[in-house]
């Protein structure tokens, strides 16, 4: 009997990072669960996946709001199978300084990074215990070390790398590995609605950015890809409650 493919979900994964990363898991031989808030919107990365050879399936859910996630999970494990790796890279932006920023712009982007975060590993913590074997990787940011206009999202952030360390404690007993990968400057549209908000246009900001970055150049989705690919591999096994920098040069 062959073995059973296993199944990944990646929130967040209709354009940028988790896009690229579900397209990424799939050419490693997972089927992939490709959530994000509306169905409609992840169905593009899905059949990406399917024209390849690959396996996908696209569910609209809030990650925020435990029903919804009871409900996606719910289904990736009836109609794919039972998800064994779990990334969770849905996100948004909120930015503003501090005396600016609303309570709505602090609910939010804490509600979706780190809310979102705990209900969805909450809800697949059991499937891979019962296999006793998982892979959990969450999307931290260099933002979580402090940055400007940014107090909602790098509270959220740092706050991830918590949330890896203390997964990593309780679940590794149980075969279940832990880990977060910390993007720097990342051509995605995230970044380029923060160039927008200090009014520089994006090649510029992009220009400006790289010659900060010890490789001398922006990152692109496909780079913290393969980071998260190795992370949930096998091979991984012996890594967990790690916080890996995807930013072209050392961080603290």
């Amino acid at each position: 009997m062959a073995e059973q493919q296993r199944v990944a979900i990646v929130t967040g994964a209709a354009r940028g990072i988790g896009a690229a990363t579900a397209l990424r898991l799939a050419a490693d031989g997972f089927a992939v669960a490709v959530l994000d808030l509306a169905e409609a919107d992840a169905k593009g990365t899905a059949d990406a996946i399917v024209a390849a050879g690959g396996r996908a399936l696209a569910v609209g859910a809030d990650v925020a709001d435990a029903a919804q996630v009871t409900a996606a999970v719910d289904r990736v494990a009836a109609e794919l199978g039972p998800p064994l790796a779990l990334v969770n890279n849905a996100g948004v932006i909120r930015d503003n300084l501090l005396f600016k920023m609303t309570e709505a712009d602090w609910d939010t982007v804490l509600g979706v990074h780190l809310r979102g975060a705990f209900l969805m590993t909450r809800a697949v913590q059991a499937h891979m215990t019962a296999a006793k074997w998982g892979r959990i990787v969450n999307l931290s940011s260099t933002s979580a070390l402090g940055n400007r206009g940014q107090v909602n999202y790098a509270a959220a952030k740092a706050g991830m790398q918590g949330f890896t360390k203390t997964l990593a404690l309780e679940l590794g007993p149980f075969g279940v590995t832990a880990n977060a990968v910390a993007p720097g400057f990342i051509v995605t549209d995230m970044t380029a609605a923060t160039a927008a908000r200090v009014k520089v246009p994006f090649d510029v900001y992009q220009e400006k950015a790289a010659e900060q970055i010890p490789v001398r150049r922006v990152g692109r989705p496909e780079d913290v890809a393969h980071t998260i690919s190795f992370l949930v591999s096998d091979g991984a096994g012996f890594v967990s409650g790690q916080v890996v920098y995807v930013a072209g040069g050392p961080r603290d």
